[in-house]
């Protein structure tokens, strides 16, 4: 069917009008409706849903948080207790919310699997489901949800979550909500590497590259690496701990990354990866130095990838080394160049509002957190959460504000 546009001098007249308002009313009527055929089940365990699972994550508009592997390489770390929400309709699986228990001082709360290292989440859902994403009726979804938690949780707190992504509404969107503190930023790719330099300052960002490749160069040369053993990957990846510990130390910052189980968690996604080189759970990329410096790493981050999206995990440098040179946005150059002709349609910086994300990324995306409370104290620590959310929103929107409250937190360790 043919769609006619309509003039600007145009006015739509009072039958199309009412036309176009049963329509809606019709479709939402109709969504409402297959909401209450939804069934929503709990599952403590990841296996008994793999298929399904890796079914809904083939849609390449799903996050890479949420895929099979990524969760399990998560699970197998840190062996919390799951609370898996499924919901079915006509006998299909309409979402999977892989969801899991966090306690804490006599609060249980329902999280993303691996949500404090997650730098987008959307939850699975099956494409139909999917598209529904603004019909859904969200008081129902939301009773529903806890009706599914109750005993089991006091929050459900999904954090992380754009309410579009890529052109699609998210079916999470109509829930409780409250923006979070950070934004997330990505550098769409283009048909060519100088073509997506376009859409940055290009001539500036060129002349610093030349800059930098002659600072390298009289400090002996470099290398740039994607090691293809599992033994070279998972061995920078120690060195990244240690570099990273190294700059947490420097800044009087706890090390995020210190933990054995977490450290588990990234050694398991190095493993997670296809034949096909769509899907990896992490891969490690490296500036290596020649001459005097022979074989040290400079810089050195880790990136994902699922389907047509790859996201920048973290990164670290050795600031004793070469520090004129930029090294770390040296690698990004080296590592986005490197990508292009691969089938990437977006580089992902992930979340985190820092000048050199800005530098690359033209596009920036805000995320939202569900907040739904479950019990009488879930509703006090959604309350908290909120407030605290917001907090840190306003902080991180006033610069000079941001700078003394980071001062201040490295003081306090």
């Amino acid at each position: 069917m043919q769609t006619q546009k309509l003039d600007v001098h145009e006015q739509p007249s009072e039958d199309g009008a009412l036309a176009q308002t049963a329509i809606s009313r019709l479709r939402q009527l109709s969504m409402k409706l297959a909401m209450a055929e939804v069934d929503i089940s709990v599952f403590d365990a990841m296996q008994p849903l793999e298929e399904e699972w890796r079914a809904l994550e083939r849609d390449n508009l799903q996050s890479l948080h949420q895929s099979y592997d990524w969760c399990a390489a998560w699970v197998n770390a840190f062996q919390r207790p799951l609370t898996i929400l499924k919901g079915t309709y006509a006998g299909q699986a309409a979402f999977i919310l892989p969801v899991e228990i966090v306690k804490s001082r006599g609060l249980a709360v329902a999280k993303f699997i691996a949500a404090d290292h997650s730098n987008i989440n959307t939850g699975l859902f099956s494409e139909g489901f999917a598209e529904t994403g603004g019909t859904i009726d969200p008081d129902d979804f939301a009773g529903r949800l806890r009706q599914a938690l109750k005993g089991r949780a006091d929050l459900l707190l999904l954090q992380n979550i754009p309410l579009e992504w890529r052109g699609r509404q998210s079916p999470l969107a109509g829930l409780p909500m409250v923006q979070n503190q950070n934004h997330a930023y990505q550098l769409p790719f283009l048909s060519t590497f100088e073509e997506t330099l376009k859409q940055l300052n290009a001539k500036n960002r060129r002349k610093k590259f030349r800059v930098q490749s002659k600072r390298l160069e009289a400090a002996g040369g470099f290398e740039y690496l994607v090691p293809e053993t599992p033994e070279e990957q998972h061995g920078l990846l120690d060195t990244f701990f240690r570099l990273k510990s190294a700059r947490f130390a420097s800044l009087g910052l706890p090390d995020v990354f210190a933990d054995k189980e977490t450290q588990a968690f990234l050694h398991g996604l190095i493993d997670k990866l296809d034949d096909a080189n769509r899907y990896f759970g992490l891969q490690m990329h490296v500036l290596r130095l020649k001459g005097e410096h022979q074989g040290r790493v400079a810089a050195i981050s880790g990136v994902s990838r699922k389907g047509d999206h790859i996201i920048c995990q973290f990164g670290a440098i050795d600031e004793e080394l070469v520090p004129d040179a930029s090294p770390g946005e040296f690698l990004y150059w080296q590592s986005i160049s490197g990508l292009h002709d691969k089938g990437i349609a977006l580089f992902d910086f992930g979340l985190g509002d820092q000048t050199y994300k800005r530098s690359w990324a033209p596009v920036e995306t805000a995320h939202y957190d569900v907040v739904l409370p479950v019990s009488p104290l879930g509703v006090a620590a959604g309350a908290a959460h909120r407030i605290v959310t917001r907090g840190k929103a306003h902080i991180k929107a006033r610069p000079k504000l941001y700078k003394f409250a980071q001062s201040i937190r490295a003081q306090i360790g």
